[in-house]
Order: C-alpha cells, then sequence, then structure tokens
C-alpha cells in the first residue's frame, strides 16, 4: 500500500472512531427503549431525531460532489461515508422501528443506515416492497439487498420476481440479491443458483447500465461458488455471448475474463461437487 493510500486509510480509521466515540451514548439510549407502544414510538422519535442530527453535522459537501461522479442519487444525500454509518449502526444495534423511522425520512444516508440495523427476521415481503418503490440511487439497492434483503426468507422468491420488473433499479435489486446470496449463503444449494442463470441469459440484453452491471455482478459470483457453477455459468456467458447486444456481449466477456481465469479455476481445482 502506498504512502498515500496509508495515510488515506488512518484518516477514514480515525474519522470511524471519533465517530463511533461520539454516538457511543446513543447504546444507552437503544437499550432502554421501553416496551412496543406510544411511549416506544416517542423514544424511537427521540433517537430518530439524534441520528439525524449526528448524520447532517457529519456531512461533506465535496463528498456529495464525489458522491454525484460515481452515478449516485445526491439531490438528498449529505455527503456521510460508508465507514462512518457503519459505526453508527455499530452502536444502535438491530432496530426495526427504528430502521423504518429512518427509512421514511428519504434522507440518502438515512435510508443506507436503515438497511443496516434492521431486523431481517422483521422484514415482510411488503416492507421489501415499499422499500423497492422507492429505490432511487444503485448504492441504496445494494445496501438494502446485502445488508438486509438477502438475510431474509423471501429473498430467492423476490430475486425470481424483480428480475422480471421493468423499473432499473427494482430489476437491479433482483440481480443484486442473487449476487449477495452466492456471497454470504453458504448453505443455498445449487439448484437454486443453477435456476437463476436462465434469468440471467434473459436479462443480458438490458443495457440500462445499473441493470447489466448487477445482471454481470450475479453472474460472475455465482460461477465463483463451486465447479458446478463455474462450469454451468461459463456456459451460461458463452450462450449470452451470442446475443445480438452490446450489453450482452459486455455481461459476457468480462464474466468469461474472470470466470475462465487461472485464478479461479486453480481455486477449485481440489473443490468436490455439490449435490443438486
Amino acid at each position: 500500500m502506498g504512502s498515500r493510500q496509508t495515510r488515506q486509510r488512518l484518516n477514514e480509521d480515525a474519522n470511524e472512531d471519533r465517530f463511533s466515540n461520539i454516538c457511543e451514548p446513543m447504546k444507552a439510549l437503544v437499550r432502554d427503549l421501553p416496551p412496543k407502544g406510544g411511549n416506544a414510538q416517542r423514544s424511537t422519535s427521540i433517537i430518530l431525531n439524534h441520528v439525524i442530527d449526528e448524520i447532517r453535522s457529519r456531512g461533506d459537501p465535496l463528498m456529495v460532489t464525489g458522491m454525484a461522479r460515481f452515478g449516485i442519487e445526491t439531490s438528498k444525500a449529505l455527503g456521510v461515508s460508508v465507514p462512518q454509518l457503519r459505526a453508527l449502526a455499530k452502536n444502535i444495534g438491530k432496530n426495526h422501528q427504528l430502521a423504518q423511522e429512518l427509512w421514511s425520512t428519504g434522507v440518502h444516508e438515512a435510508r443506507l443506515l436503515a438497511g443496516m440495523i434492521d431486523d431481517p427476521a422483521e422484514v415482510s415481503q411488503e416492507q421489501m416492497e415499499e422499500w423497492a418503490g422507492d429505490f432511487d440511487s444503485w448504492d441504496v439497492v445494494d445496501g438494502s439487498c446485502g445488508n438486509l434483503f438477502d438475510k431474509t426468507p423471501f429473498v430467492v422468491g423476490k430475486a425470481h420476481e424483480w428480475s422480471a420488473r421493468q423499473e432499473e433499479y427494482v430489476k437491479r435489486a433482483g440481480f443484486v440479491m442473487m449476487a449477495e446470496l452466492a456471497v454470504h449463503d453458504k448453505k443455498t444449494t445449487d439448484r437454486t443458483f443453477l435456476e437463476f442463470l436462465p434469468l440471467i441469459i434473459r436479462e443480458s440484453s438490458d443495457d440500462r447500465n445499473f441493470v447489466k452491471k448487477a445482471v454481470n455482478w450475479a453472474l460472475r459470483q455465482i460461477g465463483k461458488r463451486n465447479m458446478t457453477l463455474n462450469k454451468a455459468a461459463v456456459q451460461a456467458a458463452k450462450t449470452i455471448q451470442k446475443q445480438d447486444s452490446s450489453s450482452a456481449r459486455w455481461i459476457a466477456a468480462d464474466a468469461l475474463r474472470e470466470l475462465a481465469s487461472v485464478q479461479v479455476q486453480k481455486k477449485f481445482g481440489s473443490t468436490a461437487k455439490k449435490s443438486i
């Protein structure tokens, strides 16, 4: 790591530590929440206001400008880094009610934080649909899917359903959940991922930037789980490659470059096939 990168990492770590120390008292606030009901609602509102104040106090206009360069929707963004939000989430802990309140504010960073602190066990399909209807930025999509939705019992069904939706960010979410499930869930059988591949092939001609990148991501992550899925993903990529679509050709070429690489193939040299 170069000196510039080292300094940047040290600064990020220091900022995260300062943010964590300032938010430490929030642990006690959340821990002392009364049972659900009117008093609990009032207490959650107090914490919500405190959290929003903390986020606003750390907003950086220069960071907002940088976010925009990466295609992030910034009309309601304050410019707070993900590491800072993670530090805050760590101090808050899981809190479904507060997550709902944070999401309802519409503030970009509040929605990222909501995905970090919500409890997957309390998430309903109705909530997933509600949040999906509000998606307006790829990073909120990825955060909601990678921190929360992929840990719910509805992930596979919603991945199938949303992959066929026309809304750009909802469709992206369908494929992001496939990718995140491939990375995080070690218990899901190969059959689930094999059944994702026809959806990937079907939607690979969608040339919208945030869709095609998610389709590619899902294909690559599935193909890196084990040798069985690697072979199936490579075959899917070759099928995609034959489509008369610039998006499909890019997805296939990029996926094949990684999935057929020496590094990935070496990884599976002694991996036993997983039962379907």
